[in-house]
């Protein structure tokens, strides 16, 4: 997938058309490569994004298997390619526990997902479409019928165990959540108010707890510890530093997702591409 080594991450939930095309505008005129698209989107929001920019990849993160008929998905992913070319990556995932009485058997459930997918009569290329995978068999399904795997609201080493679970030839693009601000505490507070409703889901919870995180670390808005490593904090070269662990980890692709900000964060991804030298 052509997303380049760098993308930026934008929840695309309240925005309208308006504002996710002045995103991508800001992101490839920026110099990164895609723009992700959060927020638990239906395929469709990508068009407006896609009209304002000439090479930008947009993604999204995530289709919801709960939410979307996946022959209906595979039919838009047909219709946008059509108008837009190879410019779209599909972001899919089983989203929350928490967020549907329906929650059951996920493997199964994204593994029949992906199967309707592959029936449509135009699929979704498998090497378009990634998943959000945390665990160790969701990563496994993601190097066997997807592009790869798309983490979300991990540190570092969950990028290494992504990294040996899809094998050397398949995707690991990582959302990577930061607090770009040099006030220390003002950063605090954005890493806090953005860390404490993931620390509300299971899914997100175990997935720390296996990585060695305990019980106090993820309690309430996360300890200082779990914050440092998974919500970064600081100006924009630090967070770039932060960047590139991540990349030496073994993402091939770091999309971040500059929190505590409304709108459009021009001024932090501005701040971030100058620190990483695209601009």
């Amino acid at each position: 997938m052509r997303l380049g080594a760098f993308g930026v991450f934008l929840g695309a939930r309240g925005l309208d058309d308006e504002a996710v095309a002045q995103a991508a505008r800001v992101a490839e005129s920026a110099g990164f490569g895609a723009l992700w698209l959060g927020g638990s989107p239906r395929l469709p929001v990508v068009r407006p994004a896609l009209e304002a920019t000439e090479r930008l990849v947009v993604a999204t993160g995530i289709v919801n298997v709960w939410d979307a008929d996946p022959v209906e998905l595979a039919g838009e992913y047909a219709a946008i390619t059509d108008d837009h070319g190879d410019r779209v990556v599909v972001g899919i995932g089983i989203g929350h526990r928490e967020a549907t009485d329906r929650y059951e058997k996920p493997i199964a459930t994204m593994r029949g997902f992906l199967d309707r997918i592959d029936a449509a009569e135009r699929p979704i290329p498998v090497d378009r479409r990634v998943l959000a995978a945390l665990g160790p068999r969701m990563l496994a399904l993601s190097a066997e019928r997807a592009g790869g795997a798309h983490p979300y609201f991990v540190p570092r080493e969950h990028v290494v165990a992504a990294r040996a679970a899809v094998g050397p030839d398949k995707l690991v693009a990582a959302e990577l959540s930061v607090a770009i601000e040099e006030d220390p505490d003002r950063a605090r507070a954005a890493a806090e108010g953005f860390a404490r409703f993931y620390l509300g889901l299971d899914n997100y919870v175990s997935n720390l707890r296996r990585l060695g995180l305990s019980e106090e670390d993820v309690a309430g808005a996360g300890s200082a510890a779990l914050l440092d490593r998974v919500v970064p904090q600081g100006d924009a070269a630090r967070i770039a530093a932060v960047v590139g662990d991540f990349r030496a980890a073994g993402a091939d692709h770091v999309a971040v997702q500059a929190v505590g900000v409304e709108g459009v964060p021009e001024a932090q991804w501005r701040a971030l591409s100058s620190a990483l030298g695209l601009g």
